[in-house]
């Protein structure tokens, strides 16, 4: 029995527990051993994350995919897991230290530390993970895998080791994203960038040869700069080689104020002659643009900073050397003052010897790291790289040969842009937790890389005893007594940035670097759903990687989705108070209707407005389809053994079978095409209008008379109906539609692993062999669209009777709420000049069409009379006489009325859109929603002129 009340929280989890008892996400299960695989592996989150809603739509995408595959007979493998989310879990275990006012990381040292955090991620790792199952995720999670497992850990050292042999792993001095309270390099994606409101300080720099004085601009040039205190590093000043105000200044050199040194003046593309004063102040060791023109002119990189962000001038030679006498005592005075307050006392002695021109306020954007939340500091280290270049060569040919497709297309360009300009990638962090970077130093400082420390030590003594550094019988010693090497080669401190190790992710998971069936079987993947935000970080290096060691691509097809908002469009963030938790949306309206609002929104390109109203509109949606299968189970609606759809009599129940064929094929074709809002869209439709407002109201007459063949065989088909729905549906909504599954009819298993809605006839082993028939192509398996056939139930005269019984009652309502008639007024309708089969219709359906169109009689005339409304449907004249029913010309006069209000609001908008300043300053949300409005109006303004040009017909 169905329960009166659908309840997603009394049905979520108990059907969470069943799927997972069932092992129905497992891959390779025995009936399948010889389908075709999908593999989709889970973009790894974080192990310190909880479910957001990126997550929610990036996991609601990947388990359609995967539900609709495991339906169709594939062998489906989600391969499920965790990131170690290195700087994320460092800091959550050094906090709850700090909290529990126990040693912090550096007093306990780094193996308790560590112990420390394999203890956190026992207690609270898996907290993300319970969450994707609360949001429904069929993930084979047997197989579940970590970034830091031994497995993975074993593939990370062994791709360090080999591209280091081949010269594609290096270490190099350059600059990074320096985190000064983390005391890490970090990644791009790690770096915010938040507007400030700053200031811009105008510099004067005396030219060598000249006498400078503040009051003649022949001594000095103007720099601008926002960051004064990296002057002390500056090398030179670059100007614009067709500035003429500069070309007589080009090769002669500045002195560098307060510093002294000299420094050229070089001409430089990257000087802009139209801002500021057309020249700038070149710091390699504290800008990238910097490092890049000081590249390209051999100048010196000149760091003045430590690492904690304060400066470091005292004993540091490549800032004292070729300094006139006294600069000693002024890098005494200014060492050690953190940056900020080194850039007021910067200025301020800069504007007591005249070299300050002025002031101004400057709004601009300022890298901080979005996890310290302080400014970012460009820093010059030596750090360890991956020729990334090398690596994009096979990546960029992949995607251009469609080996690997982008979905929608537009990103590839983007991909391609990025790939083309790609910089060294530096994988090394200044953490504790992570991957250790496999290379030992020895007492020289050379280094070796290895899979493990004892061929390190090998590699080592052989190069030494080589060297005569020590002798063979010393060589030997240390082999065979590891006391006598103690300290003789050391290892390197840092570890691996976290996107070296889920760049492996794909093969990694399956058990690479060994040869393993899973390898074998489920590699290459099929489809990746990933967020545009990170096809840098993740996308274009698991194909590099990919390639490189596995000769293949990774996968497929990357389906790329946009961002959630909220339903203004605007970005979620905490502070603006507008983050939408899907936790607490699930506590509230179920997984379910999270999912399905989701979907629906998930067009191609384009982002998702997401409210919890939106949300409870398809809480709605659920219980009006929870309501109809009650209704059919009320009236004892069964699908006899046997059953065959196609032996039908009845003319409603062959219009069901076939609008239920057309919307098979529709959101099976939607699927594959990635066009999930469409899919989703379109069983909604069917769902809500086509079976509970149309099939299941036009057969209550049936329901509710005699017994007979005509009731028998509408019970049947209601039945049948409801049990292709809840296949069609179970991508999108698998918890609600796995219960009415279970207690709607007697199953012999699980609805998750029952088989797509298909052709009448087509057994499961029969699709199976279908899905095995090569070539296979993605996403998945287009042959089994033949086992759909579109004339399997195409009846083009039950179409044609019912559609126009749908379409003409529509229309009638429709008219009537246009010209305000209140609901309860009935009204005649009269066919004018109808055709003998219209004729014959009507009066089949003389009594369902009065009753939901409103209607006191239907009659039929050769002309439309005077004072009606006329409207075609499907080709033919209907009238709908309002004369005494409603004033015409006050009717007439309202929606004129109405039309002013399109037209007035129509304006404003353009006015706006016309209006560059706001297109230009205003959000994008706001401008997105101008544009919204606008199409409404639109919209309404047509319907109005619709209506009215119906009145005028009808005066």
């Amino acid at each position: 029995m169905i329960e009166k009340t659908y309840q997603p929280a009394d049905i979520e989890h108990r059907m969470a527990q069943i799927w997972e008892d069932s092992g129905a996400f497992k891959a390779g299960r025995p009936e399948r051993k010889d389908a075709a695989p999908f593999t989709i592996v889970i973009p790894p989150p974080n192990v310190t994350g909880s479910l957001h809603m990126g997550h929610a739509l990036n996991n609601t995408l990947q388990d359609i995919l995967c539900r609709f595959g495991r339906m169709r007979g594939r062998d489906v493998l989600w391969q499920p897991g965790t990131d170690h989310a290195g700087i994320a879990t460092q800091m959550v275990v050094e906090r709850q230290l700090m909290e529990r006012q126990e040693p912090g990381r550096r007093d306990m040292g780094r193996a308790k530390f560590l112990e420390r955090v394999w203890q956190w991620k026992a207690e609270s790792g898996g907290t993300i993970v319970n969450q994707l199952k609360r949001l429904g995720a069929s993930c084979d999670w047997s197989r579940e895998r970590f970034t830091m497992d031994e497995g993975l850990s074993r593939a990370v050292v062994k791709v360090f080791v080999e591209l280091h042999r081949e010269g594609l792993i290096y270490k190099d001095k350059r600059l990074v994203n320096w985190d000064p309270k983390l005391l890490t390099a970090i990644s791009d994606l790690e770096v915010q960038q938040v507007e400030v409101r700053g200031h811009l300080w105008y510099l004067r720099y005396p030219i060598e040869g000249r006498s400078f004085s503040p009051d003649d601009p022949r001594s000095f040039i103007v720099v601008a700069t926002t960051r004064p205190e990296t002057m002390l590093g500056d090398t030179a000043v670059a100007v614009h080689p067709d500035d003429e105000r500069y070309t007589d200044l080009v090769g002669q050199h500045v002195i560098l104020p307060l510093v002294g040194r000299k420094i050229p003046i070089v001409a430089d593309d990257y000087s802009d002659p139209e801002k500021g004063s057309g020249a700038v102040k070149v710091t390699p060791a504290h800008d990238f643009n910097d490092f890049e023109i000081g590249k390209r002119h051999g100048l010196l990189q000149i760091s003045v900073f430590d690492q904690e962000g304060s400066l470091s001038l005292v004993d540091n030679e490549d800032y004292l050397r070729g300094l006139p006498e006294g600069a000693a005592e002024f890098a005494a005075e200014f060492h050690g003052i953190e940056r900020f307050a080194a850039r007021k006392k910067i200025v301020t002695r800069l504007e007591e010897f005249g070299f300050l021109e002025r002031i101004e306020p400057n709004t601009h954007m300022v890298p901080h790291g979005d996890r310290s939340g302080v400014v970012i500091e460009p820093y010059l280290t030596d750090q360890w790289y991956v020729d990334a270049k090398m690596l994009a060569q096979p990546a960029m040919a992949a995607v251009r040969s469609g080996e690997t497709a982008f979905v929608p297309k537009n990103w590839e360009k983007t991909y391609f842009e990025w790939m083309e300009n790609i910089q060294p990638w530096c994988i090394s962090r200044q953490l504790w937790w992570g991957h250790q970077i496999p290379a030992w130093y020895g007492p020289d400082g050379k280094v070796f890389v290895a899979e493990t420390e004892e061929e390190a030590v090998g590699n080592a003594l052989g190069y030494y005893v080589e060297q005569e550094v020590i002798t063979p019988e010393q060589g030997h010693d240390m082999a065979t007594d590891p006391a006598k090497r103690e300290g003789f080669i050391t290892r390197d401190e840092d570890v691996l940035d976290t996107w070296f190790s889920s760049a492996l992710w794909p093969f990694s998971t399956l058990g690479w670097p060994d040869d393993t069936p899973e390898v074998a079987r489920y590699y290459p993947t099929n489809t990746l759903v990933t967020g545009f935000d990170i096809i840098f970080f993740w996308v274009a290096r698991m194909m590099m990687m990919g390639l490189h060691f596995m000769k293949q691509a990774p996968f497929s097809t990357v389906y790329i989705h946009r961002l959630v908002r909220d339903e203004k469009g605007a970005k979620m963030s905490k502070s603006k108070g507008n983050v939408i938790d899907p936790l607490g949306v699930i506590d509230e309206f179920g997984a379910d209707a999270l999912r399905f609002a989701l979907t629906r929104e998930a067009a191609q390109g384009h982002d998702i407005r997401l409210s919890p109203h939106l949300v409870e509109t398809n809480r709605n949606f659920a219980t009006k389809f929870w309501n109809a299968c009650r209704f059919a189970e009320m009236n004892e609606c069964v699908k006899p053994d046997g059953f065959d759809p196609k032996s039908v009599k009845e003319t409603l129940n062959r219009w069901i079978a076939h609008e239920t064929s057309r919307v098979t094929r529709e959101v099976t074709e939607t699927i594959e095409d990635h066009r999930f809002n469409d899919a989703a869209g379109a069983i909604y439709r069917f769902v809500w209008n086509v079976f509970c407002d149309w099939y299941l109201e036009l057969a209550k007459p049936v329901l509710m008379g005699e017994e007979g063949a005509a009731k028998v065989e509408t019970r049947a088909m209601i039945a049948w109906t409801r049990d292709e729905i809840l296949k069609l549906l179970h991508p999108f909504m698998p918890f609600i539609t796995e219960e009415l599954w279970a207690v709607t009819a007697k199953r012999d298993g699980l609805l998750v692993l029952a088989s797509w809605p298909r052709k009448s006839g087509v057994t499961g082993e029969q699709l199976v062999a279908i899905a095995t028939a090569g070539p296979v192509v993605d996403p998945i398996i287009p042959p089994v669209i033949a086992a759909l056939d579109a004339d399997e139930f195409s009846d083009p005269a039950a179409e044609a009777e019912i559609g126009w019984v749908v379409d003409l009652v529509t229309a009638m309502r429709s008219v009537k709420a246009e010209m305000n008639i209140p609901p309860s007024t009935l009204t005649p309708l009269v066919l004018a000049g109808a055709s003998e089969e219209t004729r014959d219709r009507a009066q089949r359906w003389n009594d369902t069409i009065k009753r939901l169109a409103r209607l006191s009689d239907i009659s039929f005339a050769d002309a439309a009379p005077e004072g009606a409304v006329q409207l075609l449907v499907r080709g033919e004249v209907v009238a709908l006489p309002l004369k005494g029913v409603i004033d015409l010309a006050a009717e007439r006069a309202r929606l004129e009325k109405e039309l002013g209000k399109a037209d007035a609001d129509i304006k404003r908008v353009d006015a706006k859109l016309a209006n560059e300043k706001f297109v230009a300053n205003a959000p994008e949300e706001l401008v997105e929603e101008e544009k919204e409005k606008r199409e409404a109006a639109l919209e309404r303004r047509a319907k109005i002129l619709e209506a009215i040009e119906r009145l005028k017909k009808a005066s």
